[in-house]
């Protein structure tokens, strides 16, 4: 045993100096490099200040009722006055009936449908042809974890079946199916005025825009009020939220304007001016730049300045925003983005046979393709602290593109040169 570990520390040491030399290698072939590249991508570049502060909408606040809440309307959802907003149940019982009378409207539908049907074979592919899109579309929610319509995609699946099954189902004749249907229009009958007695139907008492979300700023903060906002208030109303109103089943947000109370720097909101256009760029729920009217420019405190901007679009996004950071552009440059380092001036003869020698020089970056480089010319469009973001020059196939390689240490450059590997 003893005479074991000098062996393995002589192969230790061979392993460790193996692995020195091939670093070194590495290092010494790095440092010795004649030519380095860097890819080109795209980029867009912005002249933009953050913008943190509150959206603002016109809403009424939907009180909670007592019993079971069964929202019939999606958030964002457009309602006009006097339609259903939701379902209250007395009790679990009474949830239960409206489940069933919902079935056993679907039914009805369905055998009326079936009633109505030729009998065709033509009639009998369409109705597999319904059968097998809703379950592809259905299948294809799933894989994308796009829940959104699940409740309508898995009725479309089921009310295809049944109508299959109605329409032409073994030893079913017109008499059995006119028979069925009047049977479950005496049961749906009674099950709805049991049901009427032990369920509310909850209408919107306005038009507007319906959400879930009612978080205690509906009335700290209104359309009518954010004019009389300072930096001082508006930042005590962002630290101190009220939180989620329990007494509340949703609200109705009733103006088509929505507005973004925001402390910005002064400098930046001696920029703007009061009734012209800004470019807000919002994340979250939102996700989009929107170009907002500077709606007022508000007092200035300590260095900071209130403003509030406006918009009529996008509303039915926004109903689950409220503490936003935006960022507010005031001009962006969109191209290709290259290191500085990779930058070159080049002198080409621009004289013609017989003219005086003249020279132009032109702006552009060697590209390495194929062992060879090219100077393709660009156009500078922003200049940032170590890049500058660029528009190709020219056309054809000596043109700069994203994900070429362009070289940002050399020497002797020159279009056309073959590079040693």
């Amino acid at each position: 045993m003893k005479q074991g570990k000098p062996l393995i520390t002589f192969t230790i040491l061979i392993f460790a100096g193996v692995i020195a030399l091939y670093l070194g290698y590495y290092i010494f072939s790095a440092l010795n490099e004649p030519y380095q590249t860097a890819q080109v991508y795209s980029y867009t570049a912005s002249d933009s200040v953050t913008a943190e502060g509150l959206v603002v909408r016109e809403a009424l606040v939907l009180p909670a009722q007592s019993g079971i809440l069964e929202l019939t309307r999606a958030e964002g959802e457009k309602v006009g006055k006097g339609q259903q907003i939701a379902l209250v149940y007395r009790d679990s019982q009474a949830q239960a009936s409206q489940a069933h009378i919902e079935e056993l409207e679907l039914a009805i539908e369905l055998l009326e449908g079936a009633i109505s049907q030729s009998g065709d074979l033509e009639s009998a592919a369409r109705l597999d042809e319904d059968i097998i899109q809703s379950m592809v579309s259905l299948r294809a929610s799933y894989a994308l974890g796009d829940c959104t319509q699940l409740r309508e995609q898995v009725l479309g699946v089921k009310s295809s079946v049944l109508k299959r099954g109605y329409t032409y189902g073994d030893g079913l004749t017109s008499a059995d199916l006119s028979a069925r249907l009047r049977q479950l229009r005496e049961e749906l009958s009674v099950l709805t005025r049991q049901s009427a007695r032990a369920t509310t139907r909850v209408s919107a008492p306005t038009p507007g825009v319906f959400s879930s979300l009612v978080d205690g700023y509906e009335t700290r903060l209104t359309p009518d009020t954010v004019n009389q906002l300072t930096p001082t208030t508006l930042q005590e109303l962002i630290n101190n939220p009220a939180g989620e109103d329990s007494g509340a089943m949703g609200k109705l947000i009733t103006s088509d304007t929505w507005y973004f109370a925001a402390n910005l720097p002064e400098a930046a909101a001696r920029r703007l001016e009061e009734g012209g256009t800004a470019s807000l760029r919002f994340s979250g729920e939102l996700n989009r730049d929107v170009e907002m009217t500077v709606d007022r420019i508000g007092a200035t405190e300590g260095g900071v300045t209130l403003v509030v901007f406006s918009s009529n679009r996008y509303l039915t996004l926004t109903t689950l925003l409220r503490h936003q950071t935006a960022e507010l552009v005031f001009e962006s440059w969109s191209g290709l983005r290259i290191p500085k380092q990779a930058l070159r001036l080049v002198e080409e003869d621009a004289s013609d046979s017989g003219e005086a020698a003249s020279t132009v020089t032109k702006t552009g970056v060697y590209a390495l393709v194929n062992g060879r480089t090219e100077f393709r010319e660009v156009d500078i469009l922003y200049e940032g602290s170590d890049y500058y973001v660029t528009r190709p020059v020219g056309t054809g196939r000596k043109v700069l593109r994203a994900g070429d390689a362009v070289i940002t240490h050399g020497t002797g450059l020159q279009d056309g040169l073959l590079l040693e590997g």
